[in-house]
């Protein structure tokens, strides 16, 4: 047996419980429709199918190294993180959106790329939870198109790069973005789960965000999502992500929103603070890969923008005071 943090007991029952669980999501929503076996029908893969069996391949190769190193609880431990955090927790919510398309390529795109990619982890993750892979393979594998009496003779995957979408990549970090963002939102509003409010995006190249619109809508729990310029947005909860500007349309309680911001406003203080003086280091700046320099410097122009755009609201919020 291999010794990793799944195998204590609550935490490798949480995994496998985590594992059934979207298994027989995947089953309820392909056993008995068309899963794109058939190559000749066409299939149109969203740029969260992409990005998820980019991670895919990115997991594989992790796994890979995992074996070649004798590191059993770094590739225990990718499998983990794949299943947990992005094919469960965000590729099957993004999942549930697509099939609700009203375009048959779509919901043939992403059935397929359901079955596939967890078929795939199934024999990925055979030597580590051998018993519970076995039991939902044979439940998944001839949905995927494959045939075999037991996953142990079934061929171990491998790593293809070729197969990793950087553009689907920056696509869904974004998207995770505005959704977490608007998450917070919602909580820090106070707003019950059952209350759906509109949710209202600006910023630069808002058309580029079309394609994200009904995953934000769905994932953030908002009752729809509008771009362009919001009246009176100064007066409602806000939150920046990147160069864009997230707000909830509804009235707020501004004393409370200003002590929200002015929260806000001394965390970015601290950030700038601290890249600042990364930056002000000449031997980050001498030794670091040029690369990383630049990023930092990227990281500290975003803080600065963005808290010259919460201390412009405080000073709305602090008029109204």
């Amino acid at each position: 047996t291999l010794n990793f943090d799944l195998e204590r007991c609550e935490g490798y029952r949480n995994f496998c419980n985590k594992l059934w669980n979207a298994t027989r999501f995947v089953l309820m929503n392909t056993e008995g429709q068309d899963c794109g076996a058939d190559d000749a029908q066409p299939a149109e893969l969203s740029f969260a199918d992409r990005w998820i069996v980019g991670q895919l391949q990115r997991t594989e190769a992790e796994v890979a190294k995992g074996f070649e190193e004798y590191r059993f609880d770094n590739l225990a431990g990718a499998i983990y993180r794949f299943v947990w955090d992005e094919y469960c927790d965000w590729y099957v919510e993004l999942a549930k959106v697509q099939l609700q398309s009203a375009d048959e390529t779509v919901q043939r795109g992403t059935r397929r790329t359901l079955v596939r990619v967890l078929e795939t982890v199934l024999r990925l993750s055979h030597p580590v939870i051998p018993f519970i892979s076995e039991e939902l393979w044979q439940k998944v594998a001839p949905l995927a198109g494959k045939k075999g009496e037991t996953v142990m003779l079934a061929p171990y995957p491998k790593s293809q790069p070729e197969k990793i979408d950087q553009a689907a990549e920056r696509e869904v970090s974004r998207l995770k973005e505005f959704i977490v963002a608007a998450r917070n939102l919602r909580s820090e509003a106070g707003l019950p789960a059952s209350r759906r409010v509109p949710l209202h995006i600006r910023g630069p190249e808002i058309g580029a965000l079309k394609s994200s619109l009904d995953y934000i809508k769905a994932l953030a729990r908002v009752e729809s999502v509008s771009t362009g310029g919001l009246k009176g947005a100064a007066d409602m909860p806000t939150a920046l992500v990147r160069d864009h500007e997230l707000t909830l349309t509804i009235e707020v309680d501004v004393a409370a929103e200003r002590e929200r911001l002015s929260k806000e406003s001394a965390r970015l203080e601290g950030e700038i603070i601290k890249a600042r003086a990364k930056l002000g280091n000449a031997s980050f700046v001498e030794r670091a890969p040029a690369k990383v320099v630049e990023q930092e410097r990227e990281r500290l122009a975003g803080f600065e923008s963005a808290l010259s755009k919460i201390r412009t609201q405080l000073e709305k919020l602090t008029a109204r005071m």
